[in-house]
Parts: structure tokens; sequence; C-alpha cells
């Protein structure tokens, strides 16, 4: 009789995750003068030698996404990246489009692939340099997607879709949202005084009219917040409106990258595994009100675990905009200041590289676990433009060893 091949499902797990500092957008940010592609090696590069135990040639495959795909975000990614980080040319790479969600997804692809028994280990992450490579920019949508009234013009600038979550939910205040926003500032500043955050960055070299630098932090942090500051700012997505650059997330250049791998060849090689996989999803909403994806991405994740919101102990959620954390919040009955979400801060301070945001969620999470070890599952999520919303649930390895 002809042998059956096994189905057998490989645990997958997040072994490591490391990042680059965040920078501003533009001319006066600090990788003005930094390729997008030089971003990412040298995120690789910190990973790779942070985790001497792997042999480079294990490596099955690299995934790297990014928004727009052009210029020095173009060419493969994953391939080029791979190359110039120092990996064998054995090991392939490829690049991957889900907007917002781009490293989310690349890490939920690879972690398919292992699960799948296809392969053992996988470097995925996610670079944006929105200042060379600005969002939709060179885009030509489909003129039906308008003229049929496929989506509202509205779905194509994300901040009309916040004022739209404003509008759909009147209880979504400018107020909560700037208050929420003001949290966001004050957490990470707590959290780069505690020193927590800066463990996982990657200084990178930086040349300004000055001369050669070191990036060593995110740079779209304002400590000095005030409600009276973002009370008076403008909104530029409408007149009296109540999106603002106080409480949405800063243009931001960086990268994010991370080690998944199965449960086995993490122990074979004695690399550390700072969480395990549970369940993911992607859904998909109205794009004009693109913010609540992750309520129903959210849902089918918890679904697929067999789990409830009450499971999660720590949260991570992409601060896009304030108004949209509120909206998954209010629809979970989660307090607005409860403490386990996004314990040191997010997006509105530190800053959202598009599709390079899901790994940094994963990094904090994953040392918030280490500290948390009451604490079982985590999730991350995020909101993704043209209407969709991405969740991934993780289980703590530490969960009841008590603290270290």
């Amino acid at each position: 009789m002809a042998h059956s091949p096994s189905a057998h499902r490989s645990d997958v797990v997040f072994v490591d995750g490391v990042r680059t500092p965040f920078g501003r957008a533009g001319e006066k940010g600090q990788y003005w003068n930094t390729r997008a592609d030089d971003l990412i090696v040298k995120a690789m590069i910190g990973l790779l030698e942070r985790n001497p135990n792997l042999p480079k040639e294990r490596v099955d495959d690299v995934a790297i996404a990014a928004t727009t795909q052009q210029g020095d975000q173009g060419l493969t990614l994953g391939r080029t990246a791979a190359i110039l980080a120092g990996l064998p040319q054995s090991v392939p790479g490829y690049a991957l489009d889900r907007m917002c969600a781009g490293a989310m997804t690349t890490v939920t692809t690879i972690a398919g692939a292992i699960a799948f028994g296809a392969y053992d280990i996988g470097i995925a992450g996610g670079v944006e340099h929105m200042g060379r490579h600005p969002m939709g920019f060179n885009a030509d949508p489909n003129p039906r997607f308008l003229a049929e009234k496929l989506v509202s013009p509205d779905s194509l600038n994300m901040g009309n879709t916040a004022e739209r979550l404003h509008d759909r939910f009147p209880q979504l205040t400018k107020e909560r949202s700037d208050r929420f926003a003001l949290g966001s500032q004050q957490k990470v500043a707590a959290a780069y005084a505690a020193g927590k955050i800066q463990p996982d960055l990657i200084p990178v070299a930086i040349k300004t009219a000055e001369g050669w630098g070191l990036a060593t932090q995110d740079e779209g942090m304002r400590p000095e917040t005030t409600m009276e500051g973002l009370a008076g700012l403008k909104t530029p997505f409408r007149p009296h409106g109540r999106v603002t650059a106080g409480n949405a997330s800063p243009l931001t250049d960086g990268a994010t990258v991370s080690l998944i791998a199965s449960a086995e060849a993490a122990a074979e090689l004695g690399l550390p595994v700072k969480m395990r996989m549970v369940s993911f999803a992607f859904a998909g909403v109205a794009p004009e009100v693109m913010g609540i994806g992750p309520i129903p991405s959210t849902e089918k994740a918890l679904r697929k675990a067999g789990l409830t919101i009450d499971d999660i102990g720590l949260f991570e959620l992409n601060e896009a905009f304030a108004v949209q954390v509120l909206s998954f919040l209010d629809h979970f009955g989660i307090d607005d200041d409860d403490p386990r979400v996004n314990p040191w801060g997010g997006a509105i301070a530190i800053g959202h590289p598009l599709a390079s945001s899901g790994v940094r969620l994963m990094i904090q999470l994953a040392r918030q676990f280490e500290e948390h070890p009451e604490v079982r599952y985590g999730l991350t999520a995020m909101c993704v433009g043209l209407g969709q919303g991405g969740t991934v649930i993780w289980e703590n390895p530490h969960y009841g060893k008590g603290r270290k």
C-alpha cells in the first residue's frame, strides 16, 4: 500500500523581532538621505546578529512587505534584502503588499507555510519610507471604483475614513480621541524612560547636513503634548473636523523584521521562543470606514482559537487614528484607559510606517509577555487601507512560570 504523506501541523513560534528607530517622513526626517532597502537590510542584519545560533542557510524564505513597491522599495525586496543582509544565495525571498498590514501578513504567510510543514524557519518583516514613497504615489485606481460607486471617494483618503468613524459613532468624540492620543504620548515616554523599547531597536547610521550621525530613537514622540495643545490643532481633512495631526499617527519611515519558526526547529537550534501563534484572521469592511476592520478580524480570530475577548490579557492595537482604536474598544466593551491596551503607547507617538507596523506590535507584545507571566493570551490587531482588518492571537510561553 502506498505511504500517504503525513498531515502533521507544526506549532508556529515568534523567535525574535527587531526594528529600526522610526523617523519622521520628509526632508526634515532622519532618514531623508537613507534608502528604504537599506533600512530593512540594517534591521535584518541586526536580527541575524542577535541570533547567532541560526545557521543562515536554514532560513527557508524571506518575506518583506512594502506598500508602494517602486524605486528603492521595489525589485522583490525579500530577495534583494536577503542577499544584501548576507544570507546565502540559496535562500529565496519575495515582496508582499497589504497596505498597513504588510508585515503582519508576511508573518502569517510564513507561519502558514511552517504550519503546513513546507518551511521550518522564515524571516518576515516590512519597510516603508513614506518620505520617498507617499501612500498611493503613482497608483492608478481603476475608475470603475468610483464611477460605479463600488467605493466612496472618501475611502481612498485614510483621514477621511477616520472622520467617517466620528460621524458614524457620535460617542467617539474629539475630546476622547485627544485624551487617548495624550495617553499614548505619555506611555511611550514612560516606556522609553524605563528602557523598555530600546533593546529591540537597531541603530542606523544616517547622513545629515551636519555630517554622519546615528538614529537611535523614534522621532515622532511629543512628550510635551497637552490636552490644550491638542484642542487647538487644525483639522486637515474637513473644516471643523475631529481628526488632527495630534490624534493620528505621523507619516513615518522605518523597518521591522522578525524570525518565525516551527517549535521543533526552535528547540533543535536552541532559539528562544517569545510567543506562540494561536490563530490569525483578516476581514473586509466598507472601505470608507476601514477603521472598524479589526473588529470582524478579531471576532474571526477569537472564534478560530475557541477564545473570547475576556481571555485576552494584553492588546497591541495599531494607533493609525485614535478614533479607530476607540471604535474597537467600544465594540468589545473595553475602557479607553484599560491597562491591558497598548501599555507602552503606540503609533500616535512612535509612528506608523505602513507595511512595517504589524511586526512592531508583535515586538512590543513579546516583551510585555516576559513581564506578565500571569497573562496567557495577547493579540496584535490593526486597521488596513481599502477596508480591511488583521488580527493575530498569541500565547505567552512564560505563562504561569512566575517572574524571572
